[in-house]
């Protein structure tokens, strides 16, 4: 190991010792606890996107590629910190398992795209499933870990900065997240358009898809949890996954049952198929993944104004995201105090294009008036750029705190 990279992550990760071991944290648990068990807080702050390559503080210096990676995480992690949200920052690094993966992909077939050229322009999907007869190319998935190489990245990691910060395994299977929601995966093997199409055209043959792989993600999640694969580092909900109800996110090693653990689902490529057949389509498939879970969130970028009503069938949700595409009043009448609601204003707006405070300000008090009767948080994401200027969404955090005051 290359001792100057060895002392650049060692000097990095006392510094985010030294910000994980800051008082405020344990109060920050404490809000989030309450506030994702729907008992009175002040809104929270999440910030979860900042335009990170465009930050002075995310020029790395490692030349080794694997410590490389972590001296990135820390140096985000620390400039995250500084912006003073309602973020909590843990107090251990994590190592994903090394998870084996069918050949050719998490279901068998490549996920391919034709891109322009811009590494940050736009895609579009190159689908694998192009005849209906490709889809019997799908691999049934299991969750199986290369214990060898998953060794070998803790060791590497634990000789660098474990004297400093535990060294966390997240053992979970791959079939989580976006490749557990079955909509992202299945758009990018046979294509947004092409899939809507199906839902009039070939409706069996999608029934079929759409069974096959929440029993394939169904599978992974029975497997990993008879392993003691699922740990309780291994909550997700697109926040501080924290409540009173579920034990706190910790490296401890030792296995615990879904049923302990926070889940997030999403099919943001289904925002302009209706309700109906979104609930035909989707969600009914989607509900026995995350019944199993103690807590769940869903929603991410897309727009959920006309499916509320249809997600109060998930038993165990908890929170629902209310993206800049959504109706944020309409949201806000029908979420009530039954969930917290997830206000996510649009990045482009807040700090994205010119950064105009009035703007923020006439933009998020009229949210915020709609919002009034909710337990609602507010999440900065999906930030792509700040046009360069650091500043933007540290000022974003202060004017947030002073309109959350002023309300």
């Amino acid at each position: 190991m290359n001792q100057t990279d060895k002392e650049i992550l060692r000097e990095l990760a006392r510094r985010y010792a030294a910000a994980c071991a800051r008082p405020v944290q344990a109060e920050r648990r404490n809000l989030w606890r309450a506030h994702n068990s729907l008992k009175a807080t002040r809104p929270l702050i999440y910030v979860r996107a900042f335009a990170w390559g465009e930050m002075p503080e995310s020029h790395c210096l490692c030349e080794d590629s694997f410590l490389r990676q972590y001296e990135n995480e820390l140096r985000q992690l620390l400039f995250w910190d500084s912006l003073d949200d309602d973020s909590i920052f843990e107090p251990w690094l994590t190592v994903s398992a090394a998870c084996k993966t069918p050949p050719g992909g998490l279901w068998g077939l490549p996920i391919r795209w034709k891109s322009g050229g811009d590494p940050r322009g736009s895609r579009a999907m190159d689908p694998s499933i192009v005849s209906l007869d490709d889809a019997d190319k799908l691999v049934q998935p299991h969750h199986v870990i290369d214990e060898e190489e998953t060794a070998r990245r803790v060791s590497r990691l634990h000789d660098a900065v474990g004297d400093i910060l535990p060294v966390c395994v997240d053992r979970a299977p791959l079939y989580r997240n976006w490749a557990g929601d079955i909509s992202t995966y299945l758009t990018q093997m046979r294509g947004l358009e092409q899939l809507m199409v199906d839902m009039m055209e070939n409706p069996q043959w999608l029934h079929g898809i759409l069974a096959f792989m929440r029993d394939g993600i169904l599978r992974t999640h029975s497997e990993a949890e008879a392993a003691g694969d699922w740990r309780l580092c291994s909550h997700e909900n697109q926040a501080m996954p924290y409540a009173l109800e579920l034990a706190d996110p910790s490296p401890d090693t030792a296995g615990v049952a879904r049923k302990n653990l926070w889940h997030f689902c999403a099919s943001q490529e289904t925002t302009l198929v209706g309700p109906d057949m979104f609930d035909e389509f989707m969600l009914q498939y989607q509900i026995p993944i995350i019944e199993k879970f103690g807590l769940s969130a869903y929603g991410c970028c897309e727009d959920l104004t006309r499916k509320i009503r249809l997600l109060r069938r998930i038993p165990n949700l908890r929170r629902i995201a209310v993206s800049p595409m959504a109706g944020v009043a309409s949201c806000a009448e029908q979420i009530g105090r039954d969930y917290v609601l997830s206000y996510r204003p649009s990045p482009t707006d807040m700090v994205g294009y010119g950064f105009s405070p009035e703007r923020i300000r006439r933009i998020m008090r009229e949210d915020f008036r709609a919002c009034r009767g909710c337990r609602f948080d507010i999440t900065l994401k999906d930030v792509e750029t700040v046009e360069g200027d650091p500043s933007r969404v540290k000022r974003w955090v202060e004017i947030t705190r002073e309109l959350i005051d002023e309300m």
